[in-house]
């Protein structure tokens, strides 16, 4: 069934742009087994526009649509994808005209690469490992929003003390073993994914490394998306010592921090991202 949104937006300059309302797709992210990301895209059939490229799934919004609902509509159109198993992680307007029309990437992840059904629109779906995207022909549109929706690994190290100590009146410091194991455990059940880093750059975060101190390195998880380092002093020190250190990082190339210690943050290098524990206690919500 048609939308009222399907159809050509001509603009002032006279070049047409699909979607009388606009447009929107979904960048789909899920981990392979090694935990690397990789991205769902279109093969687009020779008849469509640009066919041939490769690109998101997606297309136009219909009036009484917001940006999101089209995206996971259109994918689910186009690709057969379970809707329910796509979290949405962010929102981004990837193009836009003077007149209004504009072009919005709908971020989000799956836990697992999700299976596919091709449509008409398509004549190949695939799961691409993010590495290899700007390798293949891309639609010009998408090739251009590409280096700002990519991801970049995240090493990621918890203050987890500071992070229960932020959850609010729980009664968490009578049984510190056992919340911390309820908290590592629920933080690994939202692992991988996407998070978007405070420079507006993508982050994909596979695991999270966790110091724990005191009484909570009693705690018991087994989870390899949580590797866990104890602290037989101070747990600050240990912290300070990791985001230093790349001895013992996953990858590098962007290193975050989540902790309120206004002290622990002065003492971190310059080039980490420190993060409030806010941002990670909304995963689990």
């Amino acid at each position: 069934m048609r939308g009222d949104g399907d159809g050509w937006a001509v603009g002032p300059d006279g070049d047409k742009r699909w979607g009388r309302h606009g447009a929107a797709g979904l960048l789909l992210r899920a981990p392979l087994p090694d935990g690397t990301p990789a991205v769902l895209l279109q093969h687009r059939a020779a008849w469509s526009h640009q066919g041939g490229t490769w690109a998101l799934p997606g297309g136009a919004r219909d009036s009484h649509e917001s940006t999101v609902d089209a995206a996971v509509r259109e994918a689910h159109e186009e690709t057969g994808i379970e809707v329910a198993a796509v979290a949405v992680r962010a929102v981004r307007i990837t193009s836009g005209t003077a007149d209004g029309w504009t072009y919005t990437t709908v971020v989000a992840d799956a836990a697992v690469p999700l299976a596919t059904t091709l449509n008409g629109e398509s004549t190949e779906l695939r799961w691409v490992p993010e590495d290899q995207v700007e390798e293949m022909p891309l639609h010009a549109g998408f090739a251009e929003a590409w280096p700002n929706l990519r991801t970049r690994p995240v090493r990621m190290l918890l203050d987890t003390a500071n992070v229960l100590g932020s959850t609010g009146p729980t009664g968490w410091w009578r049984d510190r073993p056992g919340a911390t194991t309820t908290l590592l455990e629920n933080l690994a059940a939202v692992l991988p994914r996407t998070v978007e880093l405070p420079d507006g750059v993508f982050g994909w975060v596979p695991r999270v490394e966790v110091v724990l101190e005191g009484a909570a390195r009693a705690a018991m998880t087994d989870d390899a998306r949580i590797p866990v380092h104890t602290a037989d002093g101070s747990g600050d020190d240990e912290l300070a010592r990791l985001a230093a250190s790349t001895a013992t990082a996953v990858d590098p190339s962007v290193t975050v921090v989540v902790t309120a210690d206004r002290g622990l943050r002065d003492r971190l290098p310059d080039d980490t991202v420190a993060l409030p524990p806010s941002v990670v206690l909304a995963w689990l919500r």
